[in-house]
């Protein structure tokens, strides 16, 4: 976020003209950080540089958001676990470079589609939209390329992808349950980001996972504040220098 750390010992207080910028926000800033968990550790220099570069892209899509709610440092620093409003999906450890796609590929395909209706529409987030949806293009691409290298590589990296694509399934029904101030056809949405991403899995010869990904929210719900154990470490990791150093500058 921003070089500065400003003291205070109260959680923020969370309002915002548009009910959409905090969940948005979050989603961003949340796997921006899980990408940049990979510095030091892709598996080569080029991908190195890609998932720093998206993770870059988040980094700046939830800054926009947030600052519509309140003060960023704040917001990201200082919430406790429960008021965060973020996809439970976007939270997952990174797990193996498998697991990284294809939690990128069901998440960049749900923000394209997202962030190029609102970029169509005159809500205040449209010019973020606008941007964001160029990004998110390149995301997507991105994700999709190597879906089809790993589904159609070797038969030890077939196998890591389709069980990736099986165990990150459950967490995509949350996606499209209607968030406020959002006014989209959800469930053309949804059935345009499942046709989407089911292409590339066919392309890549891999299986369409067939758990419960819709109607009752398999995974929980990380739009009410519900996360799973992972998301709990992460933030602790996250939040750990600003709260150790509280009124701490750069």
């Amino acid at each position: 976020m921003t070089t500065s750390a400003k003291a205070t010992n109260t959680a923020p207080t969370a309002t915002t003209a548009h009910p959409a910028a905090l969940p948005l926000g979050d989603d961003a800033l949340v796997l921006s950080h899980r990408l940049g968990e990979w510095a030091g550790h892709a598996p080569v220099l080029e991908e190195e540089v890609a998932l720093a570069n998206i993770a870059l892209d988040l980094l700046g899509q939830a800054r926009v958001l947030l600052s519509l709610v309140g003060d960023e440092d704040e917001l990201a620093y200082l919430r406790e676990e429960r008021a965060f409003r973020n996809l439970q999906l976007v939270e997952q450890p990174n797990g193996d470079f498998a697991h990284t796609i294809a939690r990128q590929l069901y998440f960049s395909t749900y923000q394209k589609l997202l962030y190029g209706q609102l970029a169509a529409g005159d809500s205040e987030l449209a010019g973020l939209a606008a941007k964001a949806v160029k990004e998110v293009a390149y995301h997507q691409d991105h994700a999709e390329q190597w879906t089809l290298r790993l589904g159609d590589g070797t038969d030890e990296s077939h196998q890591r992808m389709q069980q990736a694509c099986e165990a990150l399934w459950r967490f995509t029904g949350e996606m499209f349950q209607p968030l406020d101030g959002v006014d989209i056809d959800w469930r053309e949405t949804e059935a345009t980001w499942l046709a989407s991403v089911t292409a590339v899995l066919q392309r890549a010869t891999l299986t369409v996972p067939e758990g419960p990904r819709s109607g009752a929210w398999a995974a929980g719900a990380g739009r009410q504040g519900l996360h799973t154990e992972p998301f709990g470490r992460m933030l602790a990791e996250m939040q750990h220098l600003h709260r150790s150093h509280p009124g701490a500058t750069w």
